[in-house]
């Protein structure tokens, strides 16, 4: 029971935290008129609060899960959809498709975005495999320098294409214009989380190595390949509905790890919980904090994401590996730790 302590505790706040953010907006939701039937109210829950909720859920969710994934795979925990350049190419594929197809669909655009990121990821995992000599910082300065690069060609063809506009809702992460019609695709974050669920003990044996791997009789390049695609998938369809997001993939699996220890299955679940907390409480916190306006997902995050970031620098230079111990929570989890 004390081990699944963390877990509860993070499903109740996250309940706590969705009926909360049902009701915080520029109109007011008052629960005896929904109770009562009233049209107004019931559109409102229905048409925008509903579905800005399963979006902010679903994308807290998957980018925890799409950076625990390629944690585990690339052997670093500095490595994330913001470090490894996926987010940057599956703006890089919505850009192509508004080139190519003008008119295209959200579903048409995902299409372009899924093999962008796919590809980009695959590329960068490609080029670090090579560099021989690597430690834990060097990996994701390639993959932001890698994502720099690919960003740069964007907003090359953008100025060039007079595209600039049209992209800028992709470039800043936000959750103002989720209506119901236009945010559906982020379910398909569902069943690739529970995919990764279902392959969570070979995403472990392939964080071991190549050469562990092909010991114990498991494909190490399909299993590779295979996480890397949901993780591209999973950032890809965020950033089609919502925009790009930093940090969640980064900070989330981390902080859970300080407590939970680095196996996947043990800790996928409160990573899940975890990151869809923190964007809910986030996403909160841009609707109040200078309402009736509201700030952007992405601002908040970046400023919340950098203050925690450099807290878990300071912990791991004073602590290393060892985890946080919570009385009997923390019992059986020292072993695991915030790096490899």
């Amino acid at each position: 029971m004390k081990s699944h302590l963390l877990t509860m505790l993070l499903l109740v706040c996250t309940v706590v935290m969705s009926v909360v953010s049902l009701f915080v907006g520029v109109i007011d939701l008052d629960l005896s008129a929904l109770l009562g039937g009233e049209t107004e109210q019931l559109e409102i829950l229905l048409i925008s609060r509903l579905p800005r909720l399963l979006a902010v859920l679903c994308t807290g969710v998957g980018m925890s899960v799409a950076g625990l994934i390629m944690q585990q795979l690339c052997m670093n925990k500095f490595v994330s959809p913001t470090t490894g350049a996926t987010i940057s190419s599956a703006q890089f594929g919505i850009l192509l498709a508004l080139l190519f197809m003008p008119s295209s669909t959200l579903w048409s655009r995902a299409i372009f975005a899924f093999a962008a990121a796919i590809l980009g990821t695959w590329i960068f995992v490609w080029f670090i495999q090579r560099i021989q000599f690597k430690d834990v910082v060097m990996v994701p300065l390639v993959g932001i320098m890698f994502g720099n690069v690919i960003g740069g060609l964007t907003n090359y063809l953008s100025y060039k294409y007079e595209m600039t506009q049209a992209m800028s809702s992709w470039l800043v992460g936000h959750f103002s214009m989720v209506l119901r019609g236009r945010y559906e695709l982020v379910y398909l974050i569902v069943p690739l989380v529970i995919l990764a669920f279902v392959f969570a003990n070979h995403f472990n044996i392939v964080g071991m190595g190549k050469d562990f791997s092909q010991n114990l009789g498991v494909n190490y390049n399909l299993v590779l390949f295979m996480g890397l695609t949901i993780a591209a998938m999973i950032t890809a369809s965020v950033v089609v509905v919502v925009g790009s997001i930093s940090y969640i993939g980064l900070i989330v699996p981390n902080l859970v790890a300080m407590f939970k220890g680095d196996k996947i299955r043990g800790t996928l679940v409160d990573t899940a919980l975890f990151g869809a907390l923190f964007v809910l409480s986030c996403d909160v916190i841009g609707r109040v904090v200078i309402a009736p306006y509201e700030l952007p997902i992405e601002l908040i995050i970046g400023i919340i994401g950098s203050l925690l970031f450099i807290g878990l620098l300071m912990y791991r230079l004073r602590h290393g590996r060892k985890a946080v111990s919570l009385g009997g929570l923390g019992r059986g989890v020292a072993r695991g730790g915030v790096g490899k």
